[in-house]
Formats: structure tokens, C-alpha cells, sequence
């Protein structure tokens, strides 16, 4: 039943929790430091954990665009409608006009072309013609 549900709703429910309910956490803020072998500390910010989070969920998008049902075109079109209104909210609203938005809507935007491509690809793929057999 879920399956036309564009997964890329997680990513941006994420980001309108932390922007709207804790505005005062910033996105530039330490999760973790990862001692390397080379002596170097690797800070992990909590913007490169959530771009990291929803390159991850664009996977499972672009796995999900391989299927051939009538329910795919549904996903694209609700993928699209996704990234329109996210476009939207970068443009009109203060908290989401950041970089970490602007990649997250260029996710938004590359699973929707990957989804058409991956989609096109599967189905002629799938397209065989018969030879005449008069």
C-alpha cells in the first residue's frame, strides 16, 4: 500500500522537524569524531549525517524504480510533486534556505530523472515484438 509513497518524504520530514522544532540546533554541530588511523579526527556533522541518511533513501528509490507496475507511475508522479513542493518551501520559507535543503532537494531532483531513466530503461527491456505469423 505504501509503495507509491515517494521515500524521499522521510528525508524532508526530518529536516522540517529540526528546523521548525529545534531552531536553535545548527546543522554545523558535531554528532561524533572518528579518530583515524592517520592521526586525523573526522568530525561528523549532523548536515553531512542527514545528506549521508538521504543519499541512502535515494538508493532504495532508485531500487524501487526498477519494478514495472501501475503503481510506478503513480511514484513518479507523487516524486515529482515532491520536489515541487520542497522547491517551493527552499524559495518562500527563511528556515529551509540553506545548503543542506539545496542538497537535499538536488536528491530530490536526481531521483526523479534516475526514476523516468531507471523506468524507460526496464521497460524496453521488457518491450518484445513477435514476428508476424501469417
Amino acid at each position: 500500500m505504501l509503495t507509491p509513497v515517494p521515500l524521499l518524504i522521510i528525508p524532508l520530514a526530518l529536516f522540517n522537524i529540526v528546523a521548525f522544532l529545534t531552531p536553535s540546533l545548527s546543522w554545523d554541530s558535531p554528532l561524533t569524531i572518528v579518530s583515524m588511523l592517520s592521526g586525523a579526527q573526522w568530525k561528523i556533522t549532523l548536515a553531512e549525517a542527514f545528506i549521508a541518511f538521504s543519499l541512502l533513501i535515494l538508493f532504495f528509490e532508485i531500487v524501487k524504480s526498477t519494478r514495472i507496475s501501475s503503481r510506478s507511475l503513480i511514484d513518479h508522479m507523487l516524486s515529482i510533486l515532491l520536489f515541487v513542493v520542497s522547491l517551493a518551501e527552499f524559495l518562500l520559507v527563511p528556515q529551509a534556505g540553506n545548503s543542506v535543503f539545496a542538497l537535499l532537494l538536488c536528491v530530490m531532483l536526481l531521483d526523479v530523472v534516475a526514476g523516468f531513466s531507471v523506468s524507460v530503461r526496464v521497460a524496453q527491456r521488457d518491450f518484445s515484438v513477435r514476428p508476424d505469423q501469417s
